[in-house]
């Protein structure tokens, strides 16, 4: 935790260097870490009853609750704000007062969840799990400082600067990479493997439960000290010299590791900086531009979700000493190797294709008997492209996504309707427009307007939706034999990033040999599909049935456990089916199966050759949904454009079918 408590007190010491994002496995006190930061904030001088925490020595000139004038201020603990993944926009940037706005006619503004942060600590646990939504409104303010709301005629205007802290399990899937360039610092958490230190935290743990103020009586000492340090340092901070030397190792360093833009330079200055004010100097030396770097440029370095951070010590030696540093790595006062991945972590890909495996020419489904089921070693993802959007049919209300078309609560105002159930979106202009002919029965004599129940209307939008994209993959010897399963793995790859990309959760199920298996369950974590995926091996025979039907418990499964996402099912298959009696009939009874329960689907064609047989379009008749090939997924395609999936009923089944057969 040496990582993470450094991170921590540097950006207490200068809030400028922009916040910390904490990644790491379950179970490791992230959250304890962070909220603990609470206790060693220096309060704040506040203009007394500003709900917005001015400052009294230089209030805001725009505050809703100004102007301010010349007065004494109070001393308030720094505010430690905690964000829930799943609050609403109108909890974050503040909204109209309705109860105020109806019965008093008056336009009055309900601060949000930013204001209460200004000048403290934004915390946001899970904030890989931020919907999209409350991400932009994060990232405009963290940027800007400023929350601007216009909505239902209010305008406001007011500072919020914060701390930004967020917490995160890679597992659980990637961040957006907008939102993780705002974080100034990052650091990776892992459980110690040491069992005198494990003893220790476990021994800790059970005093504080057994009596929790004398736990905390016990290190009131070292908390005290902490705080006057942090006190001192921020004293000591504005004396800080950033010395041309140590400005053109940070710019070297930053363009060695070629990070994207200037906001990793920024941050390496003012980190060093806090880290030297830290140390009780005034100059930054060497030291503090390398341990910068260590906390700074990670997350910087990643050129897809698939990357995992970390920073090459050797190469950051040699650019610091090429540039006037010593670059040992030994003289950073104690705290090294900040931020950096755990060494049982996650590989970094390189996004390099290699070269096929030798020995994959074999048609092995052709071979003769006990010659159909070897296993041949993994092969090697092809270089991902930018993948055709795919859609399901129809407006769904699954979570907020970049997908399909769904009803949200963000996105464009489609209409009003009665509330059903409790009123969560007010649509204020509709509910006027249904209480204003009533006014006069009603006995209106005041500005006020007389609202009653039934007269209340909620807005209808329409926005995008996250789906569950599972891929059914075929990884049988027929698929080896022509050397297509690197260029396979290539599109799943391909398509793994734009689900990234899209918000959605991911599946997979491989089949070959004598069976399917769910070789990742369905998750939020791309990074763990695509290392699922790399893995992948191949051989042997080719049950189709098997892999549509282990699809069809999955999914029926995942219904249960989230009635409002849909799933799309990618089928990656050239269309055949071997062992077992009737193995073809099989196959197409379970795509059937699927097509009844109304799963949208879409056939990948792996087929490749002169000669195509059509049996991947002719699963995709039997699904109710578009084959495409791998050359008509790509979106640079012009060919064989795929703007949407269709779930046919039963009826228009046969006309597909004929359609596809033309197609064929």
């Amino acid at each position: 935790m040496d990582d993470l408590r450094l991170a921590l007190l540097l950006n207490a010491v200068s809030p400028a260097v922009g916040g910390v994002l904490v990644r790491g496995e379950k179970g490791t006190a992230k959250s304890t870490a962070v909220r603990a930061l609470a206790a060693l904030m220096p309060p704040v001088e506040t203009v007394p009853g500003c709900r917005f925490s001015c400052d009294p020595r230089r209030p805001d000139p725009a505050c809703p609750d100004g102007p301010h004038g010349s007065g004494p201020g109070e001393s308030r603990p720094a505010p430690m704000v905690e964000l829930p993944v799943g609050a609403s926009e109108d909890r974050l940037v503040g909204s109209l007062d309705i109860e105020r706005a109806l019965s008093e006619g008056v336009k009055a503004f309900e601060p949000g969840l930013l204001a209460r942060a200004h000048r403290g600590v934004l915390y946001v646990d899970e904030v890989n799990l931020l919907q999209d939504f409350l991400i932009d409104s994060l990232l405009d303010a963290a940027a800007m400082g400023v929350v601007h709301i216009e909505r239902e005629g209010v305008s406001v205007r007011h500072s919020s600067r914060f701390l930004l802290v967020g917490t995160m399990n890679p597992e659980e899937g990637e961040l957006r990479p907008q939102l993780l360039d705002r974080f100034g610092l990052t650091v990776e958490v892992a459980a110690s493997r040491e069992t005198g230190e494990r003893m220790e935290v476990v021994r800790r743990r059970l005093e504080y439960d057994e009596d929790p103020a004398a736990f905390a009586a016990r290190w009131a000492g070292e908390e005290s000290g902490l705080r006057e340090r942090i006190a001192a340092a921020r004293a000591l901070l504005p004396q800080v010299r950033l010395g041309d030397a140590a400005l053109r190792q940070i710019a070297a360093t930053c363009a060695a590791f070629e990070v994207d833009g200037m906001r990793a330079d920024i941050v390496m200055a003012r980190t060093a900086t806090a880290l030297a004010a830290w140390a009780g100097r005034t100059d930054v030396a060497a030291e503090d531009v390398r341990q910068a770097a260590l906390l700074a440029l990670p997350h910087r370095r990643r050129r897809n979700p698939f990357d995992a951070p970390g920073l090459d010590e050797e190469k950051l030696d040699e650019t610091l000493r090429q540039n006037g540093g010593t670059g040992d790595g030994g003289s950073d006062g104690g705290t090294d190797g900040g931020g950096q991945p755990p060494q049982d972590g996650p590989r970094e890909r390189s996004g390099t294709p290699e070269p096929s495996l030798p020995g994959q020419s074999r048609d092995e489904e052709g071979a003769g008997p006990g010659q159909g089921g070897g296993e041949q070693a993994p092969a090697r993802a092809g270089e991902p492209f930018r993948a055709r959007a795919l859609h399901v049919p129809g407006v769904g209300e699954g979570a907020a996504g970049r997908r399909s078309r769904a009803r949200t609560a963000q996105g464009r105002t489609t209409g009003a309707r009665r509330p059903q159930g409790a009123l969560s979106r007010l649509h204020l202009a509709a509910t006027v427009r249904a209480a204003a002919p009533h006014q006069r029965a009603r006995g209106r004599s005041g500005p006020g307007l007389l609202v009653r129940r039934e007269d209340l209307r909620e807005a209808v939008r329409e926005g995008r939706e996250s789906n569950l994209v599972l891929f059914v993959v075929d990884a049988s010897g027929s698929m080896a034999a022509r050397r297509r399963m690197g260029a396979v793995k290539g599109a799943v790859l391909s398509l793994l990033l734009d689900a990234y990309q899209r918000r959605d959760k991911v599946g997979l199920i491989s089949f070959r040999g004598s069976g399917a298996e769910v070789a990742l369950p369905p998750t939020s974590s791309v990074d763990a599909a695509a290392a699922r995926l790399e893995s992948l091996p191949t051989g042997g025979r080719t049950p189709l049935a098997a892999g549509l039907l282990k699809a069809r418990d999955v999914l029926r499964t995942e219904r249960l456990r989230d009635p409002s996402r849909r799933p799309l099912l990618v089928a990656v298959t050239d269309g055949r089916a071997t062992g077992g009696p009737q193995p073809v009939v099989r196959a197409r009874q379970a795509a059937r199966l699927l097509a009844a329960d109304g799963t949208a689907s879409v056939v990948v064609d792996c087929e490749s050759g002169p000669v195509r047989l059509g049996l991947a379009g002719a699963l995709a008749a039997e699904l109710g949904g578009p084959a495409v090939t791998l050359e008509e997924l790509r979106a640079d395609t012009v060919t064989g454009l795929v703007r949407s999936l269709q779930t046919p009923h039963p009826t228009h089944r046969n006309t597909r079918r004929n359609t596809h057969r033309r197609a064929a």
